[in-house]
């Protein structure tokens, strides 16, 4: 009997698409005076008292598990930051957990509340990993999208129109990635609504939150009656500059995030020890600091933003995240061949806008976590590859 090579590798991961934003890294990697405007991350240091309360932890032999959930003195001061911060009241020893970057805290909740084929309305141009979560996950995800001529904000007849007897979730990130689009109390107020009548979850991903420029941000589990509808997931690596850090944290009602608990300690155990006596240092006396950076990114987005309208690649202003989304439909290139051209021609690196989702074709993300001068010499570089079309 003829033998055939064994498949290891299961049919669902080998049918993951690789990350779009990863591919474009890796090409500038190689090139030397590349000007990267696509990494989501700060381009601050996390402050000193924060990594010195991460070294004295060390020092004071802090290195043993904690527990699953998380150092309580953390989730005390999470549920204290939440409630003075955005008005909203969890329980530290029930209904908060500390994990591995928010990404594992999207990871761990979709794995408890779906079952096989239960679907999750994803608002897109999204993160890059909320599909294939929730397909790792054993669910469906729905993606509905959020249209330029709305300021990429999501009208809650789009989203009623795709809601099912097999609707489990609504999956929404304000501040947006990639877009930066925020949505207010009234918007927020409607998917509410939506919620409510069809008996759904909101998974809303706030780590974004404290980068809100124009207004006071609104977390939709203030919105009434969304406490108990909503998993609550945010984090320290955009807002606290505390990226390498990995740690995250969501809030639930007590009957989901014990079983996120349950999830949690079989896969992951708990978050870094000593990047949880960080984080309390962190929201204890670190506000100051996230207000700095804020003012820094303010300007930022307001230089980047009117640059891109003058140069001919029209973009709405984002209301928060430090993210630029403008539009390169003018050039006549696809997102892909614009950035792929830019970074060749000259060295710029952005990321194409349809590895968002397809609604994100069409145009490009630029980070502006980078110097003033940084985004100048971008800038300059962009127009002239414009202008060489």
């Amino acid at each position: 009997m003829e033998s055939t090579k064994r498949t290891y590798v299961s049919k669902l991961v080998h049918d993951l698409k690789p990350s779009g934003i990863r591919r474009f890294f890796d090409l500038a990697a190689g090139m030397e005076g590349v000007i990267s405007l696509g990494v989501g991350e700060p381009d601050f240091v996390t402050p000193w008292h924060i990594r010195e309360a991460a070294i004295s932890s060390l020092e004071q032999g802090y290195t043993s598990y904690t527990p699953n959930a998380g150092l309580l003195g953390l989730r005390e001061e999470i549920a204290y930051y939440m409630k003075t911060q955005f008005d909203v009241t969890y329980s530290p020893s029930e209904e908060i957990i500390v994990t591995v970057g928010a990404s594992s805290a999207i990871d761990i909740a979709l794995r408890t509340i779906l079952d096989p084929g239960d679907e999750v309305i994803i608002v897109e141009p999204c993160f890059v990993s909320y599909v294939p979560m929730v397909e790792l996950a054993g669910g469906v995800a729905v993606q509905v999208q959020a249209l330029k001529e709305n300021d990429f904000k999501i009208l809650p007849d789009q989203i009623e129109a795709v809601i099912t007897e097999k609707t489990k979730a609504i999956m929404i990130c304000s501040p947006n990635n990639p877009t930066g689009t925020m949505l207010n109390k009234k918007e927020l107020q409607g998917l509410a609504d939506l919620a409510s009548k069809y008996d759904l979850l909101v998974i809303a991903d706030e780590i974004y939150a404290e980068l809100a420029y124009d207004e006071e941000y609104t977390s939709m589990a203030a919105i009434g009656g969304m406490l108990e509808r909503t998993i609550l997931v945010s984090g320290f690596s955009k807002g606290f500059a505390m990226t390498g850090w990995r740690l995250g944290f969501v809030c639930a009602p007590v009957e989901i995030s014990s079983a996120m608990l349950k999830v949690h300690q079989y896969g992951l155990m708990c978050a870094s020890t000593m990047s949880q006596y960080a984080a309390i240092e962190a929201l204890k006396n670190g506000r100051f600091d996230v207000e700095e950076m804020v003012k820094s990114y303010r300007r930022r987005r307001n230089y980047i933003v009117q640059s891109f309208n003058e140069i001919g690649l029209e973009c709405h202003e984002p209301g928060g995240a430090f993210y630029a989304f403008p539009s390169i439909q003018s050039t006549g290139l696809t997102s892909q061949e614009f950035a792929e051209k830019l970074l060749l021609q000259e060295g710029v690196a952005v990321v194409p806008g349809d590895v968002f989702g397809e609604s994100g074709e069409g145009h490009i993300r630029c980070s502006y976590a980078s110097s003033l001068e940084q985004l100048q010499e971008a800038i300059k570089r962009i127009k002239r590859f414009i202008d060489s079309l």
